[in-house]
């Protein structure tokens, strides 16, 4: 005979048997701010339903739970925890047929515990899971990303390429509290700064991960990245690319003279040695100097004159190999 007391946790939670985890989760914070409690101060009918979606989502977003429920039905419980019948007591179970409300303060305590414990070793695979009923800023500043209770945060932070080339300290609000991090030298876009002990606190157990800066370097007008190296265009004109120039270049460190070989095609690389970005273990890296012959697109009378000699008298042709190109 089946149990009389049996029920479909997926009735119950208003999802189909076939329902993610996300979406079984998504279903019970729907309904759990409806009934809880609090928000239905007297209503015996509210408490008792807020109970039974607060069983059938401990049952249904864990994996191995979930599993026996849909294999035995109404004798899961017994297959769980063998004769004596009742809830299995893993580190993640949770007793809601007498559970005790009143010693949280507001709802959004009781569900940070709640989903706090579900992130513990006899919780489901996943990782942890964070609720709040209140959406905003959670005072971090652009870029915040709100993370799991209990577990690592991250946030994304903006920097000049000068401060990432030299260093730079930051101070940052998290909300109740600020902090001063200091920023080595060398960060690129995509480097992460881990902070220990500043990521969310767990309301269970008041441990808090680590928050993870996320490096993103501003664009720069003259310089962009090419692998670890440093790159920058650099115009010259026609007549130094044919007879060879020194040339004054940018680096990070100031302005340095560069010697333009004689014949120098648009295009070609010239490699500056130590001039590049700082790596915080093997030193400063290369600075690539791209040569592009720039035209000059207007002339004195006296320019063209010269330009138009030198194409009377020119005998190399750069285009002679193309008579031999055919189908």
């Amino acid at each position: 005979m089946a149990s009389t007391d049996f029920k479909d946790y997926y009735a119950l939670l208003g999802v189909s048997k076939s329902a993610t985890v996300e979406e079984i989760k998504k279903a019970f914070r729907k309904l759990a701010v409806k009934h809880h409690p609090d928000r239905n101060p007297g209503d015996k009918a509210a408490e008792e339903r807020f109970k039974e979606i607060s069983e059938a989502y401990e049952v249904l977003s864990d994996k191995e739970k979930r599993q026996k429920y849909d294999q035995f039905g109404q004798y899961w419980k017994q297959a769980g925890a063998g004769a004596t019948g009742g809830w299995p007591q893993g580190n993640g179970g949770v007793n809601v047929g007498d559970f005790d409300f009143s010693q949280y303060g507001n709802f959004d305590e009781f569900i940070n515990e709640l989903l706090g414990r579900f992130s513990t070793p006899g919780g489901p695979r996943g990782g942890n899971y964070t609720y709040r009923t209140n959406t905003g800023n959670p005072g971090y500043g652009e870029g915040f990303a709100q993370q799991p209770s209990g577990g690592d945060q991250t946030a994304n932070l903006r920097l000049s390429l000068l401060e990432a080339f030299r260093g730079v300290q930051k101070r940052l609000n998290l909300g109740n509290e600020i902090i001063d991090v200091r920023i080595p030298a060398g960060a690129k876009t995509g480097s992460k700064v881990r902070i220990k002990g500043k990521g969310s606190a767990n309301p269970y157990n008041q441990q808090r991960g680590d928050l993870y800066l996320n490096i993103e370097l501003e664009p720069h007008s003259f310089f962009q990245f090419e692998d670890d190296n440093l790159v920058c265009e650099v115009p010259i004109t026609p007549d130094e690319a044919v007879l060879g120039a020194s040339i004054e270049v940018p680096t990070p460190d100031g302005q340095v003279t560069v010697k333009v070989p004689p014949g120098i095609r648009s295009g070609q690389t010239l490699r500056l040695r130590g001039k590049g970005w700082v790596h915080p273990k093997d030193g400063r890296g290369d600075q690539l100097v791209k040569i592009v012959i720039d035209t000059p697109q207007s002339l004195t009378q006296a320019e063209r004159e010269y330009y138009e000699k030198i194409r009377d008298i020119r005998t190399y042709n750069p285009r002679n190999h193309l008579q031999r190109i055919s189908l």
